[in-house]
């Protein structure tokens, strides 16, 4: 299991309406293609106007197939420059859980996020 980390430090007082714009269009087109998302966060305290979203792979080449075909997506491309100019600093980190961590063993804790993500999604 590999985990992806991408903070965003965004301009100044534009948190609002990156996340309008996520919420509206962009979390379906991402969640489509990358799968598994574990948490979209904004900052409340410490750094601000930072974003973090993380999302769960079952390797990094199944990170890269998914990632090739987000970009391929038309409505990716249409949609990328409503955030591009909201953006001032983007980091990407991939990390590994310990074995002792939540989210260590890849194949069950996906199939159980994916699910739990689903049932939310669909209000159950």
């Amino acid at each position: 299991m590999f985990y992806e980390i991408r903070t965003y430090r965004l301009k100044n007082g534009t948190i609002p309406q990156y996340l309008k714009v996520v919420e509206e269009e962009g979390i379906e087109i991402q969640k489509s293609h990358l799968g598994t998302l574990v948490g979209y966060f904004f900052s409340e305290i410490g750094t601000i106007n930072e974003i973090v979203h993380i999302w769960a792979f079952a390797s990094l080449d199944d990170r890269e197939a998914r990632r090739q075909r987000l970009m391929a997506d038309p409505r990716w491309q249409a949609f990328l420059p409503k955030i591009r100019d909201l953006i001032e600093v983007a980091e990407n980190k991939i990390m590994k859980p310990a074995s002792f961590s939540p989210g260590a063993s890849s194949t069950d804790d996906i199939r159980n996020t994916r699910r739990t993500n689903q049932n939310r999604d669909k209000g159950t």
